[in-house]
């Protein structure tokens, strides 16, 4: 039984498959250090998982997911798997030794990435804090988007599958 509400989330006008990825710069946390990074910076195909705050119980499931399908290992080891969601820098270097986990994540408190593709929404209960929705961006070498999904209920995930099938035709 679910404890908790599914909600629907207003339509959005998010990036789609064809669309250049916008750029931006943000801190991109590994498990060692930060440095202010652009998305453009990153080499090769990229997929990009905007994922609500950190603890908050979708972001360890999706993380948790990725981390246990291996991506960007084995058939998908020439993709950058990056995250990015409204969590400060200290929050994320936390959240990556926590999970284990060998991906990077951008910090974006104000959620101007998440606006700049389409995939934000209002914290419920919380006056003028937004989040990232949950959504997956797969972009190739010219960083245009070949694959995109954003959720529009809440909570929601990726087809993990779906996801991953793209990712090997990157």
């Amino acid at each position: 039984m679910v404890d908790f509400d599914v909600v629907d989330l207003p339509e959005t006008d998010h990036v789609a498959a064809g669309d250049e990825a916008p750029d931006f710069t943000r801190p991109l946390v590994g498990a060692e250090y930060w440095s202010d990074t652009s998305l453009s910076d990153l080499d090769g195909p990229v997929a990009l998982v905007l994922f609500p705050m950190d603890g908050a119980f979708p972001a360890t499931y999706v993380w948790n997911e990725i981390r246990d399908r291996g991506w960007g290992r084995g058939d998908t080891d020439h993709v950058t798997v990056v995250g990015v969601s409204i969590s400060t820098p200290y929050e994320h270097k936390t959240f990556v030794e926590e999970r284990g986990m060998e991906y990077e994540l951008f910090s974006d408190p104000s959620a101007e990435v998440g606006d700049l593709y389409g995939a934000v929404q209002d914290l419920d209960g919380m006056a003028g804090i937004r989040e990232h929705r949950p959504a997956v961006f797969l972009l190739d070498d010219d960083h245009t988007v070949t694959y995109a999904w954003v959720a529009s209920e809440w909570p929601a995930f990726p087809d993990y599958d779906e996801v991953e099938t793209n990712l090997e035709r990157l």
